[in-house]
């Protein structure tokens, strides 16, 4: 097993547009690089990202529907201007409690390749308190391209 560099990502979600049951919202995302480019961890240069996300609140499910941009900036003749295109569905299984899934795809980084990779996404959200999440899941490849299978964790703190 090899684990990528650390990247430290700082997001700001403005809801642009709300109503009963609905939203839209623009997220723009900047990526702080932590790896070594001299050592192969990471491209050691800034990235940054912007998306538009529509949410469908069904009480105690939801569906997100994600469409945004993200400037790969590297040395290695990857594609600098990436698309990505996901939907996503939540469904509470307690009080605390989510299962969650995402499928979807983006554009390939590699300049000789014509497919685009595919994934799927299966996870659990617990909210320890309502400002502080705790998620883990499995993402796995639907096509060739996309990597086979990866463990995924994280946390998410709102104020």
């Amino acid at each position: 097993m090899r684990l990528k560099p650390l990247g430290i990502a700082c997001f700001f979600l403005a809801s642009i547009a709300e109503g009963k049951g609905a939203s839209l919202a623009v997220k723009p995302g900047l990526t702080l690089p932590t790896g070594d480019e001299a050592k192969g961890l990471g491209a050691g240069k800034t990235r940054y990202a912007l998306f538009l996300l529509a949410t469908a609140d069904l009480g105690s499910s939801a569906v997100h529907l994600n469409a945004g941009f993200k400037r790969n900036e590297n040395s290695v003749d990857e594609r600098k201007g990436i698309w990505h295109v996901s939907v996503a569905g939540e469904a509470g299984v307690t009080k605390n409690l989510k299962v969650v899934g995402n499928v979807g795809t983006e554009r390939n980084t590699d300049r000789s390749s014509r497919a685009d990779p595919a994934f799927g996404l299966v996870g659990l959200i617990y909210s320890v308190s309502e400002s502080l999440s705790l998620d883990a899941g499995v993402k796995a490849g639907l096509n060739g391209p996309e990597t086979d299978s990866t463990f995924l964790a994280g946390l998410a703190y709102r104020f």
